[in-house]
């Protein structure tokens, strides 16, 4: 615990153990993490900051006083992020030790099918600081005294009562069939069982481009998909699209499958719903076999409220992992908050983040619910208008803060290559700056305020469409700190809310997507805006881009889990879906059908990727907006050496259309939303060439004279950098 800034050692619960019994560390390549800087660079990057200097160096000092007794009670941030060394199951030459932190606790005894769940067989011990151990030695022919893969739990006697519990640090918890709650498994591969890594991480990309994805449901089938087959049928789908990144979603087990996956249970295992450990391990391989970056989804923000399976009580407590009272519960999400300022949660979530990045190789983070974990009102019935006075003051919780500081410091010491990327709607100052210059440390914030607005504009006529609008959103984002832009992600796919793409088309994707048939208005209207969007929220919206697996190509209808019939305390009932998977499923096979108006939307996307990953324009440091025309209905801005022309009138194009550019020369289309392989009319030559005139216009010292389209987006480079992007092969 904190109290007045000072950790109390009792809290510290695992500084001493039973050393009679060590385990055998693994052989690691020396590292650490490098010493805290001065925290003061933030001023020199924003002055403003000098006003709130009080709040921002008590932060800092608050991180340097961690590092500082982490130091000197652990021997440093980089053996106490390996806690999973410490406690848990151990395996030495000699036995199995098994330690817990359950400061709650009377009693403690180890029960599973090892010892036919006697709860008098193996019990445990305890020390002065709460951690309960036991060493079970092996077999008289040397086989450890826990099989590989049996079922194991904790039975505790707590405040609470008798409590059988899945140990906190398990690898691997399964659901038996026909059974409600979950088992931990003991798992312990014997060594030609174990995966061995084959190819290398790949280098941190310049910029990113996510593919968001969720492995249950990234099956055709209705049915939980598993990693096996993403491993070998959704991962070159994603590196034939050109993205040259995966998150994956839903990795840490949950016991409720419908939460999709941020209501987690056991923060160690990987969802068993899809496979094993290794399965896993193999398909985070294979994605590095393809040059795919690896990022994880990863929930601290909070867990389950599930005492069966969970955190929640574990110890007979409800202050173990968690703050006591209101403070240790959201009440929107109906799930447990941690005390960020307790040593051990300290202990037990950096371990965590560096064992996803140690065992299984995973490249890097989405941290989930960061905007609920810095404000004490979580972000709830809050607008965050920019104001600073909202970032910095009594409502912020200095210990998440100080813990996201000090797991982004623990990654990027410890892992140089790996990326983390934040989920925050506030806009906090200083998110995305270096740890040692006073920042928090996230390489990326999500640009969540995007996704919102384009759901605000489709609920508008096309009348009422405001380019100034569109623009300064995508714009809006803090100088010198990376975004990562997205017109929806998972969130606008959930049942109660709708796609991009059925807004746009509603019922009639159902019966006018079939290129051989006669489309209708509201299609046509659809697949020109749906492409547009989506190719003006990468040239503007930051400094990378995230797409869920499926939008690419305007997935119909709503993503819907499993689930019965609910009855609730008051005699109301929510109606399920009989559980049925039929819409929690991705119809990739939409997409891939060229007789399908859906595929044109996927080739669209495919060479809207290639065409950054050719030209790099999301992180060109060159940007500039020439013309927001609300009377054309005209946007016109260069993204690097690329000139973007969107027309969004709903009818009327222009010929000899003038625009600025920053660079004579000879012009040609590099991208067309209107070409016939994208679902488009064909109304532009893509062999037709542009020049340029002398004199300034729009604010540029060049400019060209197009035809622009209604409803269309073109991409204009000098033809000395066009190299043959349009002849990318549909089928390659």
């Amino acid at each position: 615990m904190v109290e007045d800034g000072t950790v109390i050692a009792e809290d510290r619960a695992s500084v001493s153990v039973n050393s009679s019994n060590l385990v055998k560390e693994k052989e690691v390549k020396p590292r650490t993490v490098p010493p805290p800087g001065n925290g003061q660079i933030i001023y020199e990057i924003d002055p403003m900051l000098r006003s709130y200097k009080d709040h921002l160096d008590y932060r800092y000092r608050q991180y340097k006083r961690l590092r500082e007794e982490i130091d000197k009670y652990e021997g440093g941030l980089e053996a106490f992020s390996r806690g999973y060394e410490k406690l848990g199951f151990l395996r030495s030459d000699a036995g199995i030790t098994y330690r817990e932190w359950a400061p709650g606790a009377k009693s403690a005894s180890l029960i599973g099918d090892f010892n036919n769940w006697n709860p008098n067989a193996d019990i445990m011990t305890r020390n002065e600081f709460g951690v309960w151990e036991i060493f079970l030695p092996n077999n008289t022919d040397g086989s450890p005294a826990i099989p590989h893969g049996s079922r194991v739990k904790i039975r505790m006697d707590t405040p609470s009562g008798i409590k059988d519990s899945i140990p906190a640090w398990i690898k691997f918890s399964v659901q038996a069939p026909g059974e409600i709650p979950f088992n931990g498994i003991y798992y312990d591969p014997p060594e030609e069982e174990k995966y061995v890594f084959k190819h290398p991480q790949p280098k941190r990309p310049k910029s990113l481009r996510i593919y968001e994805s969720h492995v249950g449901m990234s099956s055709t089938e209705p049915m939980i998909n598993t990693y096996a087959n993403f491993r070998d049928d959704v991962l070159p789908r994603i590196k034939k699209l050109g993205y040259n990144a995966v998150q994956i979603m839903a990795i840490q087990e949950h016991s409720y499958y419908a939460s999709f996956g941020y209501h987690v249970t056991n923060f160690f295992a990987p969802s068993s719903r899809c496979g094993t450990p290794e399965e896993l391990k193999s398909l985070i391989d294979r994605a590095h076999e393809l040059g795919l970056v690896v990022l994880m989804d990863i929930v601290h923000s909070h867990a389950s409220k599930n005492t069966l399976d969970g955190l929640n009580m574990f110890d007979g407590t409800d202050a173990h992992y968690f703050h006591s009272g209101p403070r240790g519960y959201h009440w929107m999400w109906d799930s447990r908050l941690f005390n960020y300022g307790s040593w051990e949660v300290l202990r037990y979530l950096l371990s965590n983040a560096r064992w996803w990045l140690e065992e299984y190789k995973f490249d890097g983070f989405r941290f989930d619910g960061v905007t609920s974990m810095m404000y004490t009102h979580h972000g709830l019935s809050v607008g965050f208008t920019g104001n600073y006075t909202e970032y910095f003051g009594l409502e912020t919780d200095v210990d998440a803060v100080t813990y996201l500081m000090l797991v982004n410091d623990m990654i990027h010491g410890l892992y140089p290559e790996a990326v983390t990327v934040g989920e925050d709607v506030s806009g906090m100052p200083t998110f995305c700056i270096p740890v040692q210059d006073g920042g928090v440390g996230f390489d990326y914030r999500l640009h969540m305020a995007i996704a919102d607005k384009w759901i605000e504009i489709l609920k508008k006529r096309d009348e009422d469409w405001k380019m100034g609008d569109i623009i300064y959103t995508l714009t809006n984002r803090r100088w010198s700190e990376k975004c990562i832009a997205y017109a929806e992600s998972h969130d606008q796919a959930l049942v109660g809310d709708k796609t991009i793409a059925f807004w746009l088309m509603d019922k009639d994707m159902y019966d006018f997507m079939a290129v051989d048939r006669p489309s209708t208005p509201l299609v046509d209207r659809g697949i020109a805006l749906h492409k547009m969007i989506r190719l003006i929220t990468m040239g503007l919206g930051g400094e990378g881009y995230l797409n869920f697996m499926g939008n690419e190509f305007g997935h119909p209808e709503w993503i819907d889990f499993p689930r019965g019939e609910q009855r609730l305390s008051d005699g109301s009932v929510i109606p399920g879906n009989n559980n049925s998977y039929d819409k929690c499923r991705r119809r990739f096979d939409l997409g891939d059908a060229d007789y399908l108006r859906y595929h044109g939307l996927q080739e669209f996307d495919r060479a809207m990727q290639h065409l950054e990953e050719k030209y790099g324009f999301m992180t060109s440091e060159h940007q500039f907006i020439s013309r927001k025309d609300e009377g054309d209905r005209v946007i016109v801005f260069e993204r690097g050496d690329l000139v973007f022309v969107f027309n969004f009138h709903w009818t009327s194009s222009y010929f000899d259309y003038r625009i600025g550019c920053s660079k004579p020369g000879k012009y040609k289309i590099v991208l067309d939303s209107d070409d016939p392989l994208f679902g488009g009319f064909g109304r532009l030559d893509r062999k037709s060439e542009y020049f340029t005139f002398e004199g300034s216009y729009d604010g540029r010292p060049s400019s060209f004279m197009v035809y622009t389209p209604c409803r269309t987006a073109v991409v204009y480079a000098l033809a000395d950098r066009d190299d043959g992007l349009e002849t990318l092969d549909p089928k390659s």
